[in-house]
């Protein structure tokens, strides 16, 4: 069955990744025949993630590749080593509601950026004072180097274009789509992080949807909601005097719960683009060895549905974009269990892991973690390693795996099929910016 035509309307407005050039059967059948694709099940098991990857390469587009898009043969020499913590800046003083909630997540997260995250403009970042003239009233911030917006530290924390947020009750994985960053006043990396910071401070503003009610009655918070007023909120934020342009995906889990005869975890969903949340329930998993049938996924309970509009064009709020929380974002409430593992990813991990390895990469981790391996926890001692520790160490070996994938030329990954099918004749992972988001759902202690 052809492709469906890009809709015209759609395709002037948005910029340059969301228009990969289309390639038809007979064009292609012109180029020469493409070797055959081996299935997915047949790349060689991944080897620990602890093992050193690759070293990045610099290639050179073959004469008979010059008609490809761009990021099919382009390999980047600059190293850029993973980062990973536990929490992501929050102000100093937050005057943040704590949920009642006898839930909570345990979480960390791990980072890899393709390339150096761009600063970020005034009035959003105080420049340092170059001068003693300068006023003496504003010498207190001279060294801040920390984001502001509406004199409010912007909460997250950027990777390349991405954006991730942690809190007790709320994680997040926004990525900015890192073509504005050839326009004039574009920032993608801005609108991630400035949605995500919105988002998180609307779910805080309503309780994460816990009114004063009878302990019979459940909570039922709205992400959606407060992801349109997120959106609404950047949107002015980013308008003139400071305008700023850009787009991103969005992605989200809002932990709440419910009551009947006893409390019970709930999970929010919410979605929009092609970045990815996925729960995973650890005592379903076999082990490394169901993954010999390409079967790895019994782990998992619930996953979300990308959503794009053609190829390498998922929806995405922001300059131009048609796309809207109220009318395009999918919120999905699921019933979770204590201990089940919740992952928000960029689509830096979805376009290089398949599902069954990403399960058998977490869960294995995590397995390894119990078992003592990772290394001494957050603050550097063996014998206090905290479950946030644990959630870091799964989330930066799932960022190990997918690098190793994304730097590989002659790798098979999700993104060269998705490709194949669209007629385009690439090979290899795809090297973005790659962020998880990692968080165990644990009950609180009385």
């Amino acid at each position: 069955m052809p492709p469906p035509a890009r809709p015209s309307a759609v395709q002037h407005l948005l910029p340059a990744r969301c228009c990969t050039r289309r390639v038809t059967p007979a064009t292609v059948a012109a180029r020469g025949a493409q070797p055959p694709r081996p299935s997915p099940s047949t790349r060689p098991h991944l080897t620990p993630a602890s093992a050193s990857p690759p070293p990045p390469r610099l290639l050179r587009p073959p004469k008979a590749a010059a008609w490809l898009p761009r990021r099919a043969w382009l390999r980047t020499d600059t190293r850029r080593e993973p980062r990973h913590g536990t929490t992501t800046p929050v102000p100093d003083d937050p005057q943040a509601f704590r949920s009642k909630s006898p839930f909570y997540f345990e979480a960390g997260y791990a980072l890899f950026a393709k390339r150096p995250s761009r600063p970020f403009p005034p009035p959003f970042l105080s420049y340092p004072s170059g001068s003693f003239s300068d006023p003496l009233s504003t010498h207190h911030r001279s060294r801040d180097r920390r984001s502001y917006v509406n004199g409010e530290q912007i909460r997250g924390i950027t990777n390349g274009d991405d954006a991730v947020l942690v809190s007790d009750n709320f994680i997040g994985a926004n990525d900015g789509v890192g073509a504005w960053a050839q326009k004039d006043r574009g920032h993608a990396a801005l609108w991630s992080r400035l949605i995500l910071h919105f988002w998180a401070l609307e779910a805080e503003r309503d309780h994460y949807g816990e009114t004063e009610r009878s302990p019979a009655e459940s909570s039922h918070p709205d992400p959606v909601a407060y992801l349109q007023r997120a959106y609404e909120q950047t949107k002015l934020a980013t308008s003139k005097p400071t305008e700023w342009l850009g787009t991103t995906t969005a992605c989200s889990a809002l932990l709440s719960y419910a009551v009947n005869s006893h409390p019970r975890p709930v999970l929010y969903v919410t979605q929009l683009g092609d970045s990815k949340v996925l729960v995973m329930r650890p005592a379903l998993w076999e082990g490394e060895d169901e993954d010999e049938d390409g079967d790895g996924t019994k782990a998992v309970i619930y996953e979300t549905q990308e959503q794009w509009h053609w190829f390498d064009c998922p929806r995405q709020l922001g300059t131009n974009s048609p796309d809207t929380p109220t009318s395009n974002a999918i919120m999905d409430r699921i019933e979770i269990e204590e201990d089940d593992v919740v992952l928000a990813m960029s689509d830096g991990v979805v376009d290089n892991l398949w599902n069954h390895e990403i399960v058998s990469v977490a869960l294995g981790s995590m397995r390894r973690w119990e078992k003592g391996e990772g290394g001494a926890g957050g603050n550097g001692l063996p014998g206090e390693r905290t479950y946030a520790d644990g959630m870091s160490y799964v989330a930066q070996e799932i960022v190990k795996a997918a690098r190793k994938v994304a730097e590989d030329p002659f790798a098979e990954s999700p993104y060269m099929e998705k490709a194949v099918d669209e007629g385009l004749s690439i090979e290899g992972g795809k090297l973005d910016d790659i962020s998880v988001v990692a968080a165990q759902c644990k009950r609180r202690k009385v």
